[in-house]
């Protein structure tokens, strides 16, 4: 569905940031509701869904054990 997102887990990644999950959400909310950038009357629950995305993205990787 999103294949410029990139792979955020080990060997892929070894150092992921903030910053990481913050573009993944962005685009995977991007394509999800087909706006590059919201009219204004959508611009909240658009920053609302990028924040939670972002967030259960990051307690994802977090939580995942990757065997190697």
């Amino acid at each position: 569905m999103c294949r410029s997102i990139k792979t955020l887990r080990p060997p892929f990644e070894e150092v992921v940031t903030d910053e990481d999950y913050y573009a993944a959400a962005l685009q995977y909310v991007r394509k999800v509701s087909g706006f590059r950038k919201p009219a204004a009357h959508n611009q909240e629950a658009f920053d609302r869904a990028v924040a939670t995305i972002t967030t259960a993205t990051a307690e994802l990787m977090s939580t995942l054990q990757v065997r190697r």
